[in-house]
């Protein structure tokens, strides 16, 4: 992976975009945090939501400020990382929730979902920080801006979205088994809500996941807008609860308004 004019351009777009996604919903999305109670679900939401753009103006940072010390690049992009890692905690973790209770709060399932994501950050962190790999950071082509770019990456650093796309694989092969075995049985509106945003939400992190190569900035982004944009659209489908038979306080809230 090399930092060029063109991943500048990739990081403006990706803050427009997720700026125009928060303008868009941006109603949706007051009405969530006003009237809903606090909750851990509401923490992890938050954070979820909002990182993002930390992280693409530390990017950004990076990037265009003048700075010829690679030490202090290689503090930075350790910084940016270690939020990318709790961007992508934070966003499993919530569908994992959304697993959990579709299993009837299996706890055996979530105790082995619990294992695969604590296995895949110790691994992240072994690799990313642990091994102190060498990146070698080079100068801009932008003429009169030294940033952070940099030159090489080690095939390395790719096995942590290796692991994450067999994770989010067997998650979305259990969001399966349980469709086809509950379809005909369970018909309400927020399960087969829950059931589609799990489907999607799954199956869009392990191609993203897949071809990382190309995307590792863009997956992050997606994924914090996608599991953030389906917690909006579960919220509000649960305020009007006509025919559920799967409660969100099942997902820590506790009555329809939270």
């Amino acid at each position: 992976m090399e930092y060029s004019t063109d991943d500048i351009a990739a990081a403006r777009s990706l803050q427009f975009a997720t700026t125009y996604d928060y303008a868009c919903s941006i109603h949706e999305e007051w009405t969530y945090l006003l009237r809903s109670h606090w909750s851990k679900m509401k923490g992890l939401y938050i954070v979820t939501r909002y990182l993002p753009f930390i992280i693409l103006a530390m990017y950004l940072y990076m990037s265009l400020t003048p700075n010829e010390n690679s030490s202090k690049c290689g503090v930075l992009q350790n910084i940016n990382t270690g939020l990318s890692m709790v961007i992508a905690m934070f966003s499993e973790w919530f569908f994992m929730l959304r697993t959990y209770v579709l299993w009837d709060k299996n706890r055996i399932l979530l105790a082995a979902m619990l294992s695969g994501l604590l296995s895949f950050l110790a691994a992240s962190f072994i690799i990313i920080f642990a091994t102190a790999i060498p990146a070698a950071y080079t100068t801009s082509p932008i003429p009169g801006i030294t940033g952070c770019y940099l030159g090489s990456t080690n095939f390395l650093y790719f096995i942590p979205f290796l692991l994450l796309s067999v994770f989010q694989l067997a998650l979305l092969i259990l969001t399966l088994m349980r469709a086809i075995q509950d379809w005909r049985t369970n018909t309400s509106h927020l399960y087969v809500v829950l059931v589609n945003h799990n489907i999607f939400y799954y199956a869009c992190g392990f191609l993203l996941s897949a071809g990382n190569i190309f995307t590792s900035i863009f997956q992050l982004i997606v994924i914090a807008i996608l599991v953030t944009r389906m917690h909006l659209h579960l919220w509000q489908v649960n305020q009007h609860p006509h025919d559920a038979l799967i409660s969100m306080s099942d997902i820590s809230f506790a009555n329809p308004t939270a």
